[in-house]
């Protein structure tokens, strides 16, 4: 203890001399922030460069950006070729899976400089996500390489920096080469870089983890398990201070204890609090705790971290499904990859905020992170919000499904890769499972399964509390010819929970077969969701449905389509198909027809119509295996005026009454046994389409489509008036063609001009249309089925950020944000 003490008192003179306290510590006020964002004022280069990692490098001509960014997204240099639109190209080597853009090479270069304060310090940077391959130097010197583009990493900069004041300079190459993913996974740094700049002696990267073992409505008894990492010279003793904090930010429970920590190495200790009356974290009332742990060492505060953490409780069995606090909670579940529309991968904070917001407007209460860790602050989000989680690793283990893709790692980096997504995610409430793999295609292979079980002990090894499952489907693939289901018995018999894709109809003999599953659904289809979810009604030991997917995402190009024969064609989704199109929600944000069947199926509504669109003369409807007919909730058809249309109606009621213009169509019988739809042939006249829900003969509700008038102006609206001064925030204003009574005009496509001016910028456009390229940053849009979106970035000041929307012979629109 005397070595220790005494080293640290040489390093505080030696801070003293220059004028700088040491972090204030053993001062009124501890250090509170144990990192801060290191997002800003970055270059960056596309393509490679020759000793760009050289600390003289002249990167002068660079573009000037802040994180997170993805370089897939933007526009690509102007072809005379004619084969590329916005960032969309035919040379794309993942074609219509990747979503047709390009990735290759880029490069990022931050200079920076340290405060005399951190003298002495022990200095990192932790990057949440970089797709994919990346290479980082410090000043020249190589720091690293990590393959994976979805887990975080970081690296010690301690040994190479520059003295305090003194310029330094970290660089980044990014590899996305070749065919490497199944979906639109962006370039570069699309997720947050933060610097850690600590005391010698800190709580270590990701050191803190929080269990609740107990819990009951008089009291909650939290573990806390602190990892501390000692980068001084000398060995000694030290106290940790931890002090739970209640929503109100007010002590909760508190306590103090000692340990020993050897010079250059770590020591974890536990210690055990007592949350008296404790607030549950629930889907309904997110209630969030915290803990501030504290290092001291004679007596002053060193280093100190504040971890958010919920108290709950979560069970698993076949006989009474998935509990939530003792409460039986079906999930209501949506995949979703990590895209943000418009804005590719970067993961902006306000945009991974707003797809949690959007599932939970929606009706989904879980997402399933296919196929992959999402970011950090998407899982800050769920926890906040509400929104439960199926945390996922892998999408392949050591066999390919590109050429690519992280196959070519597994072996020397899944242990490390699948250690990071653990210790960075297991203190989040919102996650209840752990999947360790999607559609592996080994494994049935005994290969596979060994490493399936290998996967489980690491699992294990950090986290006891949740349960570990994974995604099984049929065997499709040509390695596993001959294989039958039967065969998948193995793989489920190690798991605790079994993940089954697209396998509803198996469910019941297979409980009969092997009554102590617990089946989830992790894959099923629209077209499949009334059998599914009653499934889950019907049987406590298939806890949940995850319909791929809640949200459209890019890649996978029209695996949601519906689109026209004639004879015995066969319809295609080629180039300009760019966007998955199978989700609930499209890439902007907005609600699709077929998540109107959601509600009501789920209970959310009673009753909801859908029209089919005129289909051509000759032609037949073909809906691909994930696709949904071409409905939409519209009674505007110019031009297929007496021409038969087919109007669905989705009711909880026992009758429906159909009307048109006052004129009564017919009246049908909806039950589960018309999986809770009618069907009506409406020969089509402008005016008022009226669905009535009837019960003992009695109208109940009603549903009405009218047909609008022609297109007269422009509305604007934002999702919220007032945003911060932060380039993490945005605005997210959709935009409507309206007619003169301003009704939506929902088969308006019809080209607007976006002028940004103010406090912000222009982020990205879009109109959830899955074919129409274009650019994402040009100041143009045109919209689909009457609207499409603007994004909008503060620049960082305060004051108000003014969007001017025009159209050719349409009333103009203004709308102001203001930036606090």
């Amino acid at each position: 203890m005397k070595q220790l003490k005494l080293y640290l008192v040489i390093f505080s003179l030696g801070l003293m001399l220059t004028g700088v306290q040491l972090c204030k510590c053993g001062a009124q006020k501890p250090p509170q922030s144990h990192d801060r964002l290191f997002d800003s004022d970055w270059r960056f280069h596309r393509g490679d460069v020759d000793g760009a990692e050289q600390m003289q490098f002249d990167d002068s001509d660079w573009r000037h950006l802040d994180l997170p960014h993805d370089w897939s997204i933007e526009d690509l240099p102007e072809n005379p070729r004619g084969d590329q639109v916005g960032p969309f190209s035919k040379e794309s080597p993942g074609k219509r899976n990747t979503g047709h853009v390009l990735g290759g090479t880029g490069w990022y270069r931050k200079t920076f400089a340290l405060q005399k304060s951190s003298q002495g310090k022990s200095v990192s940077v932790l990057f949440d996500g970089v797709y994919m391959e990346s290479t980082v130097w410090l000043n020249g010197r190589k720091l690293g390489y990590h393959p994976y583009g979805y887990t975080p990493f970081y690296y010690d900069l301690t040994p190479y920096l520059n003295p305090a004041e003194e310029a330094n300079v970290l660089a980044v190459r990014v590899d996305n080469l070749g065919r490497n993913s199944r979906w639109y996974s962006g370039s570069g740094i699309y997720r947050h870089v933060r610097l850690t700049v600590a005391h010698p002696l800190h709580i270590a990267q990701w050191g803190i983890h929080i269990t609740t073992p107990k819990i009951s409505s008089e009291e909650a008894r939290v573990n806390v398990a602190v990892t501390v990492q000692n980068d001084a010279e000398a060995s000694g003793d030290i106290r940790v201070m931890t002090v739970i904090l209640d929503s109100d930010d007010k002590p909760a429970a508190k306590t103090e204890s000692g340990a020993f920590v050897d010079s250059g190495g770590q020591t974890e200790m536990e210690q055990t609090l007592t949350v008296k009356k404790p607030q549950l974290w629930s889907i309904d009332s997110p209630t969030l705790y915290a803990v501030r742990v504290s290092v001291k060492m004679d007596g002053k505060v060193v280093d100190q971290t504040t971890t958010p953490f919920g108290i709950r409780t979560i069970d698993f069995s076949p006989e009474k499904g998935f509990l939530l606090n003792g409460q039986p909670v079906l999930l209501k579940g949506g995949n979703m990859h990590h895209d943000n529309g418009p804005l590719g991968g970067a993961a902006i904070d306000r945009a991974e905020e707003r797809r949690v917001e959007l599932m939970k407007q929606f009706g989904f209460n879980a997402v399933r992170t296919s196929h992959n860790p999402p970011s950090q602050h998407f899982l800050d989000a769920c926890d906040r919000l509400g929104l439960l989680v199926l945390d996922e690793a892998f999408d392949h283990w050591q066999r390919a499904k590109n050429p690519q893709d992280y196959h070519r790692f597994f072996d020397a980096w899944h242990e490390r890769d699948l250690t990071a997504m653990l210790r960075r995610d297991r203190n989040h409430p919102g996650i209840i499972m752990w999947s360790i793999g999607n559609e592996i295609s080994e494994r049935a292979d005994p290969v596979g399964l060994k490493i399936s079980q290998q996967l489980i002990d690491i699992v294990k090894r950090y986290d006891r509390t949740r349960p570990v499952t994974q995604a099984v489907c049929t065997f499709w693939e040509p390695p596993n010819k001959g294989k039958t289901w039967q065969d998948t018995e193995p793989i489920f018999a190690q798991l605790d929970v079994q993940g089954y894709n697209y396998q509803w109809q198996r469910y019941e003999e297979d409980h009969a077969a092997f009554p102590e599953r617990i089946i989830c659904g992790t894959e099923s289809i629209a077209g499949e969701f009334f059998e599914n979810w009653r499934q889950v009604q019907k049987h406590p030991y298939v806890i949940g449905d995850f319909v791929w997917t809640a949200m459209d995402y890019f890649g996978e190009a029209g695996i949601g389509h519906a689109l026209y024969a004639v004879g015995d064609d066969t319809p295609q989704t080629p180039w300009p198909w760019f966007n998955a199109y199978c989700g609930d929600i499209d890439v902007c944000g907005f609600k699709k027809p077929q998540s109107y069947y959601r509600d009501v199926v789920w209970g959310r509504s009673n009753l909801e119509m859908a029209v089919h669109e005129p289909v051509p003369a000759g032609a037949k409807e073909v809906v691909s295996y994930w696709g949904r007919p071409n409905e939409e909730q519209s009674w505007n058809w110019p031009g297929a005026e007496g021409q038969a249309l087919s109007v669905t109606v989705y009711s909880n009621y026992p009758e429906v009454r159909l009307e048109l213009n006052g004129r009564v169509i017919g009246v049908k019988a909806t039950s589960e046994t018309t999986r809770l739809t009618a069907t009506f042939e409406v020969p089509y006249e402008p005016g008022e389409l009226k669905v009535i829900g009837l019960k003992n003969g009695q109208e109940v509700e009603s549903k009405v489509l009218k047909t609008t008038g022609e297109t007269a102006g422009i509305r604007l609206t934002a999702d919220r008036d007032q945003i911060s001064a932060n380039r993490n925030d945005l605005a997210y204003i959709t935009v409507e063609i309206v007619d003169a009574d301003g009704r939506r005009v929902p088969n308006a496509a019809v080209p607007v001009e976006f002028a940004v001016s103010g406090a912000g910028e222009l982020a990205g456009v879009g109109n959830g249309n899955p074919t129409d390229m274009k650019s994402f940053q040009s100041p143009h849009c045109e919209t689909f089925r009457g609207r499409c979106l603007v994004i909008l970035r503060p620049t960082g000041e305060k004051g108000n950020i003014r969007l001017r929307a025009t159209a050719k012979g349409l009333t103009a629109a203004t709308i102001p944000v203001k930036v606090k």
